[in-house]
């Protein structure tokens, strides 16, 4: 299958291990990876803080980059979760049906990592080895807007040498929610304290997630208190082999539709 990636901005600006890792882990499974180079942010951001013609500009883009594309995928609940959520309504508020349309159809072909993997490519075991005690966080966008349920426990729990351990508490948001965090730093400290408790609860060695985003807050707060807890994305886990447990491929630049 031919799968265009949609990188995203924490992946392609600080954690371009998770793209890379998902590049590795689609062409392991007999995937080819293409990345539209003309892809941006997808406006969650703008949306979310009341900027709706800056986000209506970057839903055209999107649009327009990946419409070629059957299918489109992140490593990132929240990003995949606004492009479903968001941009046709974005579209629509603004007046232009026809982006809508075009937006819930290019929306309709987006999948999250975990969700791709389950139910388009059909598999659970993905032949990945990681020998470490493993804890796993649902995304609030994920778990609440993608609604991927078990899907990605389902992944972890088939990895070889992985032991899973149940987080408590695990659907308590981290604290995050982008600018939230920024606006209301004592609630979202507050918030990110209780979760960095139950991770470290658990005596895991890692903490793993499906968006960079809340990886990047809760790893930053475990980094502060020297807990030896890392963070680490879904991708990167599934990713993994004994024979490659580290390292990865690009995906193959794509200017034009897909082939």
């Amino acid at each position: 299958m031919r799968v265009a990636l949609f990188v995203t901005c924490l992946a392609d600006t600080l954690f371009p291990q998770a793209a890379v890792a998902t590049v590795r882990l689609l062409e392991r499974l007999g995937h080819e990876v293409v990345f539209p180079e003309g892809q941006t942010c997808c406006g969650q951001m703008h949306v979310n803080t009341g900027y709706p013609g800056e986000a209506l500009r970057l839903v055209r883009r999107h649009v327009r980059v990946f419409a070629p594309y059957d299918v489109v995928v992140a490593p990132s609940g929240s990003c995949v979760g606004s492009v479903r959520h968001q941009h046709a309504t974005v579209a629509r508020r603004a007046g232009d049906e026809r982006l809508a349309a075009r937006a819930g159809e290019v929306a309709a072909r987006t999948y999250e990592l975990s969700e791709f993997l389950v139910d388009v490519a059909g598999v659970t075991d993905v032949g990945a080895y990681y020998p470490h005690r493993v804890t796993y966080h649902p995304t609030c966008h994920s778990l609440r807007m993608l609604r991927v349920a078990d899907r990605p426990l389902r992944l972890l729990r088939a990895v070889r040498g992985l032991e899973l351990v149940e987080l408590p508490q695990a659907e308590q948001c981290c604290g995050f929610g982008g600018t939230f965090a920024v606006k209301n730093p004592d609630t979202s400290t507050a918030m990110l304290a209780d979760k960095m408790r139950h991770v470290l609860a658990t005596r895991a060695d890692v903490c793993t997630a499906g968006d960079a985003s809340c990886l990047m807050h809760i790893g930053g707060g475990l980094s502060r208190l020297r807990a030896g807890v890392r963070t680490v994305h879904l991708a990167e886990i599934l990713a993994s082999t004994e024979a490659n447990p580290a390292g990865g491929v690009a995906a193959t630049p794509a200017t034009g539709g897909a082939r």
